[in-house]
């Protein structure tokens, strides 16, 4: 039976999570599925800024970091991030970018590898994991005279051998949607003596995650996407507790000092996760990232993160059917494993050229995803499409694939403007 867009607005109307949608700004005439690379806005955030910035900074000014609660900001919003990912209340902390605490996190499992099995020498990877993880990692094995090794998904678990001291991988594949399953790849490692650390920037608000159930060891993440923090929000680092103590982390700074205010010359860290932060934390993008969790934890009196997942899926499987349905003969694929278990929360197309252009023609008629480019050779173009289920329907997957099969049909991707390549794509 073919899908149309009455069966999609029965959906939305039967949708337990509709009333979310409420909680953000949605422009007029957009179709936003870029949720993946930048939560929408949430309506209550503005106002939340406003305060921090007017009344916390314009009129208490130094006196905030006391009685706003500035200094514990970091644990706060860590907690909100906990119960989103499996962990518990004092185990997160939110700072820095991920970047940063990625090489805290792994700087202090190649110190934990190093004190137990000091014959281990390689750091494993997935060679499509998002790029700045390899580049932290890479960095840190040319200082430690250490070997990353890259591999594809499928040759992760043979690679996992005697000589490996970290596994080192992104939940949710930045490119595809590809989800791995954590808490097999993890008991894989461990039982070979491995540490793992996990990215779950593309997870984190996304999909259900269970750290603790997982037995990982080291986590980060990012607040910008799933989380709605807004541009350039903070990041948050996890340590599993019986890891937590046993290493400075590499950027020792007052923050995260056991008494930053008692102003010794020397370093004391502090105990826990609070270790892992370094300078002063940026309060006002801290206040944002607060609003765009709440926005995500209003799901919880909804049935929470199995009932986001649940609409993601659906949502997710809708594009992939509609796309099969209707765009055939024009040379797209879909990357994103059709099943449920192995993908995150978003639709990733495939097309050996053209894809830029295709998503730039798109986002002309208000329909926002993005594009991922391909290398000439093995890799395709992506076009990658995010399904927020906290404010994406089902009529607006229905009318994004009709738009792009308009794009496709009428060839208007062809254009020359749309070729003109903007500073972030």
């Amino acid at each position: 039976m073919s899908i149309t867009l009455h069966t999609c607005e029965q959906l939305d109307a039967q949708d337990p999570l509709r009333s979310l949608r409420d909680l953000f700004e949605l422009p007029e005439g957009r179709l936003y599925l870029d949720g993946n690379s930048l939560g929408v806005l949430p309506r209550a955030t503005p106002a939340r800024v406003a305060q921090a910035v007017c009344e916390e900074w314009g009129q208490d000014l130094i006196q905030s970091w006391n009685t706003a609660g500035w200094f514990e900001l970091p644990r706060r919003v860590g907690d909100k991030i906990a119960r989103l990912i499996g962990a518990r209340a004092g185990e997160v902390v939110a700072a820095d970018s991920t970047s940063i605490n990625l090489f805290k996190v792994l700087s202090c499992a190649l110190d934990i590898a190093a004190a137990d099995h000091p014959a281990r020498r390689k750091v494993v990877s997935e060679r499509s994991n998002f790029p700045t993880d390899l580049y932290i990692a890479e960095a840190l094995c040319r200082t430690r005279g250490l070997e990353l090794v890259l591999l594809d998904a499928t040759a992760l678990e043979a690679a996992l051998q005697d000589d490996v001291a970290v596994l080192m991988l992104t939940h949710v594949n930045y490119r595809t949607g590809a989800m791995h399953d954590m808490a097999h790849l993890t008991a894989m490692a461990q039982a070979r003596g491995i540490l793992t650390v996990w990215d779950l920037a593309h997870s984190a608000g996304a999909v259900p995650v269970d750290l603790h159930g997982a037995h990982a060891d080291f986590a980060v993440g990012c607040g910008y996407k799933y989380l709605n923090g807004g541009p350039g929000a903070p990041a948050f680092v996890w340590v599993h507790p019986h890891h937590t103590d046993r290493f400075w982390q590499p950027l020792a700074g007052w923050w995260g000092h056991a008494a930053p205010f008692a102003f010794t010359p020397h370093y004391q860290p502090a105990p826990g996760i609070t270790r892992y932060q370094c300078g002063t934390q940026p309060i006002l993008s801290l206040t944002a990232l607060d609003a765009g969790l709440d926005s995500v934890l209003a799901a919880e009196a909804l049935g929470g993160m199995p009932a986001l997942r649940r609409k993601s899926l659906a949502l997710t499987r809708l594009c992939m059917d509609l796309v099969q349905a209707r765009l055939g003969g024009h040379g797209l694929g879909i990357a994103t494993p059709q099943a449920d278990d192995d993908r995150g929360s978003q639709v990733s197309l495939t097309r050996a050229q053209g894809g830029y252009a295709i998503v730039q023609a798109l986002i002309a008629r208000g329909v926002i995803g993005d594009f991922r480019a391909g290398d000439g050779a093995t890799q395709p173009d992506i076009l990658r499409f995010g399904f927020t289920p906290l404010y994406v329907g089902y009529a607006d997957v229905w009318h994004a694939v009709e738009q792009l099969r308009q794009v496709m049909d009428s060839g208007e991707w062809q254009d020359p403007r749309f070729a003109k390549q903007h500073a972030v794509t």
